[in-house]
């Protein structure tokens, strides 16, 4: 009797269980909980000072013009900018590769040629980078680099050439110009050229051309009082985890750390510098120039990182390293003290690896007095009679500051000087010290 119910007992549980199946999936699928809302995670945007341009970043920190029997240079910021301005509006093409390597004595008989003005980069810049202010026609520039751009004239039925050219590589190319207007082309370069001050071609035999002023130069000693900028502000867009995890170390009284599971954050409150590193993103890879400049450029403007004038001024792919030079009324910044008068910066593996820098700006000035240097002439001619230095070597004489901080006022001196480069290595021009001054090195 029993077996005759088993088949329908199990028909009947059967169908109860898919029921009661489809009843949870409905109720599984028209179920809300009630949850807490979820807290945003807030992003720190920190922006310490304004952004820049290409164009405000990358600049040539001198400009030569060659007539028939005379040579004229200047470092006016006003002069430079004017040329710049006119010849971001030409319409250049025909990129075309002249030389792959020309030596140095090759590249100074280009130079020193009549009616021109080469405009002087302090590093090695990637026409790939620079595209963005010389506007070339061209979908295949390649990533090459110069760090001379020369514009030519000489041929006067004919419309300017320009020339980019690399003391470095030896690389030549030359593009064509078209004018949109010659008349602005006359005024904003041939006659803003000709206005220049009087320089002199040192002669050095088969060493790169070098052109120095030929009379004294008079530059302002200027006195700013230093002004802080809160470390924090750098610790808040440098650490992008919760600033609850980033953890602090008083070294010392003029040192602090901080740091989380992935980098730390060195400063020293003395003499306002900031050392941050993430050593996890290291890389040994040869960097490509233009990614690696523009990585550098993007990662300060990230954070508004450019709190006075600093220009690019050196770059090495091998070792990833970039080089951002404070200036002050268009003369470079020198110090004893290394960070204090520039940003470095380390490229790694996709962000970077170290990143060294001031946290001060200069605010007010409260003391300028005019300074008269000797000419270039009589440094050169100095330099060539020291015992200490081959003068051969010499690559660049210039202008520019030396910086001296007064820690207890607070203050920054900026002392005119003359400097000048052998090696990747500026020198400061100091013709009572026997060993001519202190040396400024590069990666």
């Amino acid at each position: 009797m029993g077996l005759k119910y088993i088949e329908p007992i199990k028909s009947i549980v059967l169908l109860l269980l898919v029921s009661l199946s489809v009843l949870f999936t409905i109720a599984v699928w028209n179920y809300s909980p009630n949850y807490e809302p979820m807290e945003q995670v807030q992003t720190v945007d920190i922006s310490i000072s304004e952004k820049k341009t290409i164009d405000e970043i990358i600049k040539p920190y001198k400009m030569i013009t060659n007539l028939k029997d005379q040579v004229l240079g200047s470092v006016d910021v006003e002069n430079m900018d004017t040329i710049l301005n006119e010849i971001n509006s030409w319409e250049l093409s025909e990129l075309q590769l002249v030389s792959q390597k020309m030596n140095k004595f090759e590249i100074a008989q280009i130079l020193r040629q009549p009616s021109q003005m080469t405009l002087y980069f302090p590093g090695e810049v990637p026409m790939l980078v620079y595209d963005n202010v010389l506007l070339v026609d061209d979908a295949n520039i390649p990533e090459a680099t110069f760090n001379r751009l020369v514009v030519d004239w000489s041929q006067s039925t004919q419309a300017p050439v320009v020339h980019l050219l690399s003391e470095v590589s030896g690389l030549h190319y030359k593009i064509q110009v078209t004018l949109p207007n010659k008349t602005n082309f006359l005024r904003n370069v041939i006659d803003v050229g000709q206005s220049f001050d009087e320089y002199a071609e040192i002669d050095r035999g088969n060493a790169p051309f070098l052109a120095v002023p030929n009379d004294p130069v008079t530059i302002a000693r200027n006195t700013y009082i230093q002004e802080e900028i809160n470390p924090n502000k750098f610790r808040d867009a440098l650490f992008s985890e919760s600033n609850n995890a980033v953890r602090r170390n008083q070294v010392d009284a003029t040192h602090e750390e901080y740091g989380d599971d992935h980098a730390f954050l060195n400063i020293d409150t003395e003499i306002k510098r900031l050392n941050y590193v993430m050593p996890a993103v290291e890389s040994q890879e040869i960097a490509i120039p233009s990614e690696l400049l523009l990585n550098t450029i993007d990662f300060i403007n990230e954070h508004g990182g450019w709190t006075d004038e600093f220009r690019y001024a050196y770059m090495n792919p091998i070792s990833r390293y970039v080089r951002f030079q404070l200036y002050v009324d268009g003369l470079p910044v020198f110090s004893d003290q290394s960070g204090t008068n520039e940003i470095t910066e380390t490229w790694g593996n996709g962000r970077v690896f170290k990143y060294i820098r001031p946290y001060y700006k200069l605010d007010l000035k409260i003391e300028s007095k005019q300074n008269e240097l000797p000419s270039g002439v009589e440094v050169a001619e100095a330099l060539r009679e020291s015992q200490e230095v081959d003068f051969d070597l010499i690559e660049e004489i210039t202008p520019g500051y030396y910086m001296i901080q007064d820690v207890e006022q607070e203050l920054i001196v900026l002392e005119p000087c003359w400097y000048y480069l052998i090696k990747d290595n500026w020198l400061r021009f100091a013709p009572e010290e026997s060993q001519g001054g202190g040396m400024i090195g590069l990666e």
